[in-house]
């Protein structure tokens, strides 16, 4: 049985980022995963890197450990987030510090950082990241680039070792009709169960 872990996170529980989140556990357990559904916001998650954690050594907090477990069980992982000034909310960025963490998702050669290249721990195969977002694409694009783009394929998830990523952006989310929102989840779902499909 395949392993997929969703992560989310949006302060509003009443958020269509956390109704897509729901209907993609739905659609991965209908597909005959394993879903691990983890809400960053309401579990309280803890984003701050601690020294120690800065300097490479194992985390000693229960709830980072058990992310971590997660994450080296998936099979796929999948982000689901809004685009806050071209980032991810803080408790998300923190999640990527503290989980993605060196001698779990990465290590180097000799162990420790001396500039070199990485070598990639991940199991996992897949990631999907989707983001909401109120920018539209040509405006995006002409005057920001793609910041989460290049965040979560280049500079997470390939370094780790993750070989397929794919991103899906959704806008524009604050105008957006009950018609568009009920297509999106639609959509949600359909990739969903071809990823799983795939595994």
């Amino acid at each position: 049985m395949p392993r997929v872990l969703i992560v989310t996170a949006h302060p509003d529980p009443h958020s269509f980022t956390l109704a897509l989140a729901q209907r993609m556990e739905a659609a991965a357990q209908a597909g005959g995963a394993d879903v691990y559904l983890r809400d960053l916001y309401r579990e309280e998650f803890d984003p701050c890197l601690t020294a120690a954690e800065a300097r490479g050594l194992p985390t000693d907090d229960p709830r980072v450990r058990d992310h971590i477990k997660a994450l080296l069980a998936a099979d796929a992982l999948i982000i689901v987030h809004p685009n806050w000034w071209g980032a991810p909310p803080a408790i998300m960025k923190g999640w990527m510090d503290r989980v993605f963490a060196l001698g779990s998702a990465y290590d180097f050669e000799k162990n420790f950082d001396e500039g070199g290249p990485p070598v990639p721990l991940l199991r996992t195969r897949t990631a999907l990241i989707v983001n909401t977002s109120n920018t539209a694409e040509d405006r995006e694009q002409r005057f920001f680039g793609d910041p989460l783009e290049r965040m979560w394929r280049d500079c997470l998830l390939s370094y780790c070792g993750v070989q397929q990523v794919q991103r899906w952006v959704l806008r524009i989310i604050a105008n957006s009709t009950p018609e568009q929102r009920a297509l999106w989840l639609t959509e949600a779902e359909i990739r969903v169960r071809e990823l799983v499909r795939r595994l």
